[in-house]
């Protein structure tokens, strides 16, 4: 009976918890939007957007009817899995609260989070590698064990595994793209690499599923949610995919760009140095910087 009692306890704590923390997300995002446009350039309203669907998405996995529906629908349980790990980290990622963050905060604030940035730890997390494993390492985990038969029999265990995937898809979302302030950055290809391999991890657990249901799981319930994993899954992943090729050509096209201008730079920097070394003798000024001898 006390057992009942505190478990109904920690439940309603944590509902309320899920209802309080969407708003003042989205409040406190707007206020430094307001506070930050009257002293630099005008916040992009679509991160603006990213920001407020990335936060309801979020909510209504976790305290919305498909919420309610997952504690007896492992279908249900899989579109959770899709927004709160998956499509939710992504608007949140893409609405770069840390760039917004850090140009709110004074000088010595701002200097603090960075050097929190630069901290071992966050580098050692952030990895893509490491990203990667804790994200899908962990479905794993739920999935091929009773762990997920267990955290419907306690509301802590259940909150637990929820932030679990939530930060997990955060951070994994957070290595693959660069849309935020990255400290400790990676070559494209080895991101290309592991994206590749996250998600022919993602797409053979979801077949595996649909072979195996977990633990007190109906057959036919397991296949429709391993089917929506697998689809869901890929069309959200395509969306990264595009997004980081993207960059990296977007990369490519800047640097060529940068090169064109100092080679014109230099260019001009070579003419300038021949009019001062050799005003009054053209030919001799051309052949010192061709490397030509005049007498051949």
């Amino acid at each position: 009976m006390h057992n009942h009692e505190v478990e109904v306890g920690i439940s309603s704590f944590l509902n309320l918890l899920l209802f309080a923390v969407p708003p003042v997300l989205i409040i406190g995002y707007m206020a430094m939007v307001y506070r930050t446009n009257k002293k630099y350039r005008k916040w992009p309203g679509i991160r603006i957007t990213f920001w407020v669907i990335g936060v309801l998405t979020v909510a209504l996995a976790v305290a919305g009817p498909i919420a309610e529906q997952a504690h007896a629908s492992f279908t249900a349980h899989m579109a959770i899995h899709l927004l709160l790990g998956m499509l939710g980290p992504l608007f949140l990622v893409l609405s770069t609260p840390m760039k917004l963050l850090l140009r709110s905060v004074p000088i010595a604030m701002g200097r603090f989070i960075g050097k929190i940035l630069k901290n071992t730890y966050i580098r050692w997390i952030t990895h893509p590698i490491i990203a990667a494993l804790l994200n899908f390492g962990g479905l794993w985990i739920l999935y091929g064990t009773n762990l997920y038969i267990l955290m419907h029999s306690s509301s802590l265990l259940y909150f637990f595994v929820h932030v679990h995937v939530f930060l997990a898809g955060y951070v994994f979302t957070l290595s693959m793209i660069y849309m935020e302030v990255t400290v400790h950055r990676t070559s494209f290809r080895l991101r290309a690499i592991v994206l590749i391999l996250a998600m022919a991890s993602h797409s053979i657990l979801s077949k595996w599923i649909y072979a195996n249901p977990p633990t007190g799981v109906e057959t036919s319930d397991a296949q429709r949610g391993g089917m929506l994993m697998y689809y869901g899954g890929d069309a959200i992943d395509l969306i990264l995919v595009i997004i980081l090729c993207y960059q990296y050509f977007s990369g490519r096209n800047n640097l060529q760009e940068v090169w064109k201008h100092e080679a014109k730079n230099a260019s001009k920097s070579t003419s300038i140095a021949k009019t001062i070394l050799f005003p009054n003798n053209k030919a001799m000024a051309n052949n010192q910087f061709t490397n030509k001898n005049p007498h051949k």
